[in-house]
């Protein structure tokens, strides 16, 4: 099989030497850019399995990096993992809704980096999900299409809403999820979910699934994600 190739860009030579020398080790094919126009160009040319990308670059910066590749149809469905300052939170935030598909704060360790790209690998390679799938997580079951939810066979009331959400998160663990993106995923719905009532609503699921709450882990300052 042909080697993953992922495509790096960062500015800060020694970080992406770091980066190069152990993602080669893992046996990625890797190309890399130093800055966001030579970036865009060569991924365009050859788009690349997956990204790494620098927030902070010279000239056009990591956002609009991601914003260029996703709206462009040859690269819209590469994933990016966005490697940010600590504390950007606002900027986490915008690469979300963009169309970034992860992201890891600097200084970060190169086993957390590699997990988190082969999660993405796992990640790409899932069917996508129908909004009537039923999800089963251990003795968890979500059956959205017969508004259920169980625990070791025992029904648990939900609210449609809080079901909905439950189900958007269930089906994507792992991903990051801002609170924007889960009000537009259940928009056109026949109920109001805003910005800030979707932590009114992970209240209510938390506790009405007990112990399971701790599948739902809070990404301070960004959103929210399921558990792996």
């Amino acid at each position: 099989m042909p080697k993953k190739s992922i495509f790096v860009v960062d500015d800060e030579e020694d970080i992406l030497e770091l980066i190069c020398h152990h993602l080669t080790r893992e046996g990625f094919q890797v190309t890399t850019a130093t800055n966001g126009e030579n970036a865009v160009k060569a991924i365009t040319q050859k788009p690349p399995d997956l990204i790494l990308l620098d927030l902070m670059l010279p000239g056009i910066d990591g956002l609009e990096v991601c914003r260029i590749l996703k709206k462009e149809n040859k690269t819209a469905d590469i994933p990016i993992i966005m490697l940010t300052a600590k504390g950007a939170e606002s900027d986490i935030i915008t690469g979300l809704e963009l169309g970034a598909d992860d992201y890891i704060t600097k200084p970060f360790s190169m086993k957390v980096l590699i997990a988190r790209i082969h999660a993405i690998s796992r990640r790409k390679n899932r069917p996508p999900m129908d909004k009537n799938t039923v999800i089963r997580i251990h003795d968890l079951m979500i059956n959205p299409g017969r508004h259920e939810v169980l625990i070791k066979g025992k029904p648990v009331e939900m609210t449609f809403s809080e079901l909905r959400i439950l189900h958007l998160l269930a089906g994507r663990p792992g991903w990051v999820m801002t609170r924007e993106q889960i009000v537009d995923a259940v928009r056109g719905e026949d109920y109001a979910v805003t910005d800030r009532a979707v932590d009114v609503q992970i209240v209510g699921i938390r506790k009405k699934l007990g112990a399971r709450a701790e599948y739902i882990e809070t990404v301070r300052g960004v959103g929210y994600r399921f558990k792996e």
